[in-house]
Order: C-alpha cells, then structure tokens, then sequence
C-alpha cells in the first residue's frame, strides 16, 4: 500500500498564492467563546507546508478553532504510535490523514472514534467510497484526498498516447516499463484483473489472484526499472531513457506543464485511485472541535483549493466544486477509476508479497 506520506508532494512545485475559504460555517456559539484547539496529523514535506499555508489558518478563522499541525512519520509507524498512545489514553495527534490499509488495521482494535455524520452536514457531498465504515456500520474515517496513478509516456518516443493498460504488456514495449516496486503501492494486480479478468472481484479468489500473477508475468520482459525512487523514473521519463510507466497523474502535468515531453494518460479501464480518510483517535477528547474540521474538510470550497493548491483529486462530487473542466483535469478524470483492494493488502499481506518475489520482481 502506498501510503500518503509516500506520495511526492514533497517534491510539488509550490503554486504561487495562498487561496482562503469563503464559505462560512453555522459554528456553536460555545466553540467561538472558548479558546478551542486541535492537533491536526498530516503528511509532511510540501504537504503539511501546504495545509499550514492554505486551509488551517482560514480554518481557524472561520471557526475560532486553532490547529497544531503534527508532521506524521512515514509507513504504518504513525499508526503504531497511535495505537499505543491510546492504549495509555494519550493521542499524538485528535485528527490523522491516515491510508486506506492503516484505516482497516487501525479498525481491527477500535482505534477509530466512530464518527457522527449528523455532526458533519458536508459528509452527503462525498462520493460514496469515500465513507470508511466498520464492518457493522459505524463510520470509521471520512475522505480526506485522492490521487491517481496513470499510464504515463515520453512524448518524443510515444507519439501517440497509449489508450489501455494493455500497452504494458505489448511486445513493442520491451525493456521500456518504469513500474512501481511494490505489490501494495503498484496496484499492478488490480491493473491486471480490470483489463484482462472483467474487474477487481477477479482477486475474491486465490485462484483468481493466481491467474492475475500469471499474466502479470508474462509483463516482465519490459520492465527496464521496478522503482522505489520516484524521483529515478520521473528523469529517465523525462529523459526518454525509461519512456512508459505508471506515475502519479498529477506530478507528471507538472513536469510537462514545465515544458518536458511527458504525458498523463487515462487508459479506457481507468485510473488507479488511492486515497487517505481523516479518522480521529479514540483516545481524543478533542470529539466536538474534530467533527468541525471534517465537515469544514468535506465542503466542495474546501476540496476545490486543496485540487488548486496541493494536486489531490477531490473527494467530493465533482458537479459540486467550481473547478473548471481544465483544473478537473489537472487532477483527475470522469472515467470510472481502478480502486485498489485494499482489504487483500490487510488479509493476504504476506502470501502476496510472497507471490510478488516469486512471480514478479525476483
């Protein structure tokens, strides 16, 4: 699983300007007459400065409530750190950006408050994915950010641009792939069953996971790199050493928008669409102030600025925002996405990292 903290944000080139939000919030008259404060967890690097810069401090405004913003480490670390705090009733942070598979694992020892969405009046603009909930029911985390992985190409080696997933496994491509190193932050498994096995429930099987492996290898004899390094394949990308591969949608429009031969494609099966929540810890006493920011987080205003500012795709209707069909562009896509399984990452962690070494990168 990739997680957020991993996402090269940290590499972004900072949009000039700080957007404020315009849209007020009903806030309780008890919330403006205290002085009411949040630690707010998110990933470091461009990221936080990100936030620090364009949403807390208007959030504060509009709300009265300050915010601590806490720079999480990397990996699941920040998950372990907060499952011990509770333990001792401690939270290093009341609201954490957390990724999909840390939210599964976090739900396995009730480490999340469960949310009320009558407190979060802005929880109906969230397209339905976006809602992490227990499996009775109760609402785990709400949809912070999204991004994509796309099927990315030099343009002075790929005239045309791909239109399917397919393209990886194309023998014309040989020894020309820049992949992801991971089973769980490739999402190549999903890849594989959405364009060759009618979708990702192909993987509810063991046997279906199998045939998914089989095919995926019969990809390896064009994978020049199987990279950890983002920054690695982003040059040779650009440079056409490397000239396809699956990137981040969003960095990719940078760099050509900076005037190097690269492009983002959305192939017909879809974009890879991962994303963060915003959970809060039980051991948070901070409960009232937390459900202000999340329903301040999940307003169409607030998720348009975070696409202008920070590159994520909103997690929120898209007829909702006032982003212009180019900015929507810029970060995501109307074509149904690939969601990766994460429930497998969780379950099946070691089989496929197992089958992975065995099959694909060994």
């Amino acid at each position: 699983m990739k997680d957020l903290v991993n996402k090269p944000v940290s590499r972004r080139v900072v949009l000039a300007g700080g957007a404020a939000a315009t849209a007020m919030l009903a806030m309780p008259s008890i919330l403006r007459a205290q002085d009411k404060s949040l630690k707010v967890g998110v990933y470091g690097g461009y990221f936080k400065d990100s936030f620090d810069k364009n949403i807390f401090p208007e959030f504060t405004k509009v709300t009265g409530i300050a915010v601590e913003s806490v720079a999480e480490p990397t990996g699941e670390a920040w998950l372990v750190q907060l499952e011990q705090a509770a333990k001792a009733g401690a939270a290093p942070a009341d609201v954490s950006m957390m990724s999909q598979v840390a939210m599964l694992k976090g739900q396995s020892t009730d480490l999340w408050a469960p949310l009320d969405v009558a407190k979060i009046k802005n929880a109906g603009n969230l397209i339905d994915r976006f809602v992490n909930k227990y499996p009775d029911g109760r609402i785990a985390g709400i949809g912070a950010v999204s991004w994509y992985i796309t099927l990315v190409t030099n343009t002075d080696v790929y005239k045309e641009a791909p239109t399917s997933w397919e393209a990886l496994w194309d023998p014309a491509n040989a020894d020309k792939l820049g992949l992801l190193a991971l089973v769980s932050n490739s999402f190549l498994l999903e890849v594989t069953a959405k364009t060759f096995f009618g979708g990702t429930n192909a993987l509810d099987t063991e046997e279906g996971l199998q045939k998914a492996f089989d095919k995926l290898a019969e990809v390896k004899p064009n994978v020049r790199l199987w990279y950890r390094d983002e920054a690695q394949f982003e040059q040779s990308l650009k440079s056409g050493e490397i000239p396809m591969g699956q990137y981040y949608h969003d960095v990719t429009g940078l760099a050509a928008a900076d005037g190097n031969p690269v492009r983002s494609t959305f192939p017909k099966e879809g974009g890879i669409q991962d994303s963060g929540c915003w959970a809060l810890s039980r051991a948070s006493t901070k409960v009232e102030e937390a459900h202000v920011f999340i329903d301040y987080m999940s307003q169409p205003s607030i998720q348009a600025i975070l696409s202008r500012k920070v590159g994520t795709s909103p997690t929120v209707k898209r007829e909702l925002t006032d982003l212009t069909a180019e900015e929507f562009a810029a970060v995501s896509s109307d074509i149904e996405p690939i969601i990766p399984r994460y429930d497998l990452y969780q379950t099946k962690s070691d089989w496929l990292n197992q089958k992975w070494t065995e099959l694909i990168v060994g």
